[in-house]
């Protein structure tokens, strides 16, 4: 692991070192002002080459194309707000996908295995243990956005999200955030409604360079990626940890992602 991560950065292999509890410190004071933690640079340059190059060609070939019209929500039928109330406004979201059956003996699979990255994020997370999913399609996917194509605004349906960028396309592609949007206690549609309109000013710009790990904690944070630009197509790894065990798709679930159930 050494050859495709940075360990003298993040000493992810030194558990309770006082190296790897800074780093964990410093994750973990970020993750607290901001609903994220990133680790810069966390994969080494010629490991990106290399998974890049291992992905390319199923990429091209092999992806499943995921195109939908979708509220913030992810739900055809939201009863608690009328049909035409602006938070339900409809947007268009397009990817292409692989999955983890797809990535056998790849980078990408390696480092999403890799057991002192998992309690690394654990710790930060203030998490017991976290777990891999036991999907076999969705535990881990690549997903590639192309000239136009965009992840819109959404909630995660999870308590947060890991994702390792690959590629940056040559522009657009930019992760836009409104922390803290709604809570428990206050879905705030009126605020939903705000930043569909592109009226909150709380709305952040996050620029990611390839390499680098983001954890973020989307379920009340609204989020999108904006529309890629140009002919070099957006490469992001997504890596499914639970703090329950065994967690799997339901049929549905597979057939409505990845057009298939196995």
């Amino acid at each position: 692991m050494k050859d495709i991560l940075d360990l003298d950065r993040y000493p992810l292999d030194r558990e309770a070192s006082p190296e790897w509890q800074a780093a964990v410190d410093r994750a973990a004071a970020e993750l607290q002002e901001t609903g994220m933690f990133n680790l810069k640079q966390l994969m080494k340059p010629q490991a990106i080459e290399q998974a890049v190059a291992q992905l390319k060609p199923k990429m091209d070939s092999q992806s499943h194309t995921h195109s939908r019209r979708h509220n913030i929500y992810f739900l055809p039928d939201f009863k608690e707000l009328a049909p035409d109330h602006p938070a339900l406004r409809e947007v268009e979201s397009t990817n292409h996908t692989l999955c983890a059956d797809q990535l056998e003996k790849s980078v990408v699979l390696a480092i999403y295995e890799y057991p002192p990255l998992l309690r690394f994020i654990a710790a930060v997370m203030g998490k017991p243990s976290l777990h891999m999913m036991k999907d076999p399609l969705a535990r881990v996917n690549v997903m590639g956005y192309r000239d136009g194509e965009a992840l819109n605004w959404h909630f995660d349906r999870s308590e947060f999200t890991t994702t390792l960028l690959l590629q940056e396309p040559l522009e657009g592609g930019k992760f836009q955030y409104r922390s803290n949007l709604r809570s428990a206690d206050n879905p705030n549609y009126d605020g939903i409604a705000d930043v569909l309109d592109g009226r909150d000013p709380a709305i952040k710009t996050l620029t990611l360079e390839a390499g680098t790990l983001n954890v973020f904690r989307g379920v009340n944070s609204l989020h999108r990626v904006t529309p890629v630009q140009g002919p070099r197509e957006r490469l992001i790894a997504i890596f499914s940890y639970y703090e329950k065990q065994d967690v799997m798709f339901s049929t549905e679930e597979s057939l409505g992602f990845y057009g298939r159930a196995s």
